[in-house]
């Protein structure tokens, strides 16, 4: 699948209600009552009222074996799922030892340690989700994660969540906003 362009721009209007932004570690976000989802070329279009915009783009799994590709490939279920009314935004931004680390440091920091993508697997395919990556572009956050379930898979998302960041990999985490969506 060839990169997609992303924009989630926080408004007054929106296809996403905010039922609550909280900061977890760093600088919050300004409030916004809605979130709107660009894709592709709408990403890149000026947006009006907006309390803030977050860019990514999707990009090749970086930490990942050719395994753990295609496990999750098997399991993982397409966004915009009818029942998926619930949906998370977080953006996180890693600090400078994180990404002094090589790339093979990382990925044992990620995987054999933290079993990042391990753990993931157990929650799919009730809990969609899709990686967008910032950091190459210049903004504020490395990656803008955003997840999709339905309202009675919200206890197995705060679950993942809970084990995510209790791992050696969230130390390296500086920064990360917790936007809970409804739609």
């Amino acid at each position: 699948m060839p990169p997609v362009s992303v924009a989630f721009v926080g408004t007054s209007q929106g296809r996403w209600s905010v039922e609550r932004l909280e900061t977890v570690s760093g600088p919050s976000l300004p409030p916004a009552r809605h979130v709107e989802f660009l894709e592709g070329e709408a990403a890149g279009r000026s947006v009006g009222d907006a309390a803030w915009v977050l860019r990514g783009i999707t990009s090749y799994e970086r930490y990942v074996t050719r395994a753990e590709h295609d496990a999750l490939a098997l399991r993982q279920e397409r966004l915009g799922r009818p029942d998926s009314t619930r949906a998370a935004l977080i953006p996180i931004k890693k600090s400078a030892k994180w990404w002094d680390l090589a790339q093979d440091e990382r990925r044992q920091v990620f995987e054999e340690r933290s079993h990042h993508v391990a753990c993931g697997l157990e929650y799919l395919p009730e809990i969609a989700r899709r990686l967008h990556h910032g950091r190459d572009l210049g903004e504020p956050f490395d990656f803008l994660t955003w997840f999709e379930f339905a309202p009675v898979d919200e206890p197995q998302f705060e679950e993942l969540l809970q084990r995510l960041r209790a791992t050696e990999e969230w130390t390296y985490v500086e920064r990360e906003v917790d936007i809970r969506l409804t739609r």
